[in-house]
């Protein structure tokens, strides 16, 4: 592809070669090109797994999908005559949402006879579909936003949507770039496959390295441990050498700063591993005040109230000597008797989490308290066994981490290149 430099045209700035010298992209508004319908009411009361007729509502469509659909996840009973159904390459753009960042997405639903929503706006274009929805998501969302109504429920009008003014290649055009765009979704999705097959490899790897509840030895040893003594359980605080959690400043967020010490939130820790995209940082005077509160390299860091509670990570080298907020426990092993890796994956394992849950009243998860957290029974190898399986399923966390790491450096080229497509 080669770059358009002209300007006061709608042509963008990026083109395939052979379209180099072909007609300019011409204004339209939506209106011209689309037919308007209307899904019709599907509660989500009404949705169930025993269904018949696959359906999508607004909650479904940006659960699952992005600019195009080809599985359905949701399926209803209801009578097919109060049904709206789709054709294939109907274009979806929700009618009301919770905000206007959301309400402006588009999805071309490859599908026919999918029931439609009554929060659906359905179009049905005489371009090509694929394009038209891309072009909805990165051309002109910014447009469509400013159109919708609303503050605690934001709604979008036909009438509105009709009015919105695009510019259209000719229908060649539209098919390279439809092609394009769509083959580097194909691309992310099968490393999001990939990661999620990871995942899910971890966790049945993690229920046979760990002993089941009720058992002393797992199902799985490898072989220079399967004719060790069997594995025998703890209290967490016995193998530790600190239990404590941080502190908040007082005044919150103002004292936080774009770089100084590591200041870690709850939001900063994720399941085993660290959320650091909105790291906060506090001056140095006031961390000198929190020195009871420092972590150090390989320290465990625990969720310990919260929706997230139970959320774990390791502390790496470029948080260490930073601090915590009063949200997050800080948990410091006696390296003589536990691996802080082995035991951050275990408090993570399914194991891990039926006790931090069986801590909380009702299940509601409300809160640890040091006491609980110092309570916990923690089943343990030797260190040498410990070391094992901590190499193994951390192994397994980079190869997860590589695959993430694709997805994000995908995504982001094809923001760049969507701006670069569409004018």
């Amino acid at each position: 592809m080669t770059q358009n430099i002209k300007n006061g045209d709608c042509t963008p700035h990026l083109r395939f070669p052979e379209f180099q010298k072909t007609t300019k992209w011409k204004d339209v508004i939506l209106g011209d090109i689309c037919s308007f319908f209307k899904g019709k009411g599907i509660s989500k009361d009404e949705i169930s797994q025993d269904g018949k007729i696959p359906c999508i509502r607004y909650g479904e469509l940006y659960t699952h999908y992005s600019e195009t659909i080809n599985v359905i996840h949701s399926y209803t009973n209801i009578d097919e005559n109060n049904l709206f159904f789709s054709k294939k390459n109907d274009i979806l753009i929700p009618s009301s949402g919770e905000t206007k960042e959301d309400i402006a997405k588009a999805s071309c639903l490859l599908l026919d006879n999918v029931a439609l929503g009554s929060d659906l706006h359905v179009l049905r274009v005489d371009q090509n579909q694929i394009f038209i929805s891309y072009y909805i998501n990165y051309g002109i969302k910014e447009n469509i936003s400013k159109v919708a109504q609303g503050d605690t429920v934001v709604h979008l009008y036909s009438n509105q949507l009709k009015n919105i003014k695009l510019c259209l290649p000719l229908l060649q055009e539209q098919q390279k770039i439809a092609d394009c765009l769509t083959s580097l979704d194909d691309l992310i999705t099968a490393h999001e496959q990939k990661a999620e097959a990871l995942r899910q490899h971890k966790k049945g790897l993690m229920q046979r390295l760990l002993p089941a509840e009720g058992e002393t030895t797992p199902r799985w040893r490898f072989p220079e441990f399967r004719e060790a003594e069997e594995w025998t359980s703890h209290p967490l605080g016995t193998m530790t050498t600190k239990i404590g959690s941080g502190v908040t400043p007082k005044g919150g967020d103002k004292n936080y700063l774009k770089a100084g010490i590591p200041f870690v939130r709850s939001q900063n820790i994720g399941w085993g591993k660290l959320l650091l995209s909105d790291l906060a940082f506090i001056p140095r005077e006031l961390h000198k005040k929190f020195l009871s509160t420092e972590i150090l390299y390989n320290d465990v860091l625990l969720n310990i109230t919260g929706a997230s509670i139970g959320r774990c990570a390791i502390v790496e080298k470029n948080i260490s000597g930073g601090n915590v907020n009063q949200h997050v426990c800080i948990i410091r092993t006696n390296e003589n008797k536990l691996n802080s890796i082995f035991l951050m994956q275990y408090m993570i394992s399914v194991q891990g989490q039926k006790q931090i849950d069986s801590f909380q009243a009702g299940g509601n998860r409300q809160g640890l308290n040091f006491a609980q957290i110092a309570a916990f029974t923690i089943p343990t190898p030797s260190l040498p066994e410990q070391q094992k399986i901590a190499d193994c399923l951390s192994a397994l966390d980079e190869r997860i981490a590589a695959e993430e790491a694709k997805i994000a450096a995908l995504r982001e080229h094809k923001k760049g290149l969507m701006q670069r497509l569409f004018p």
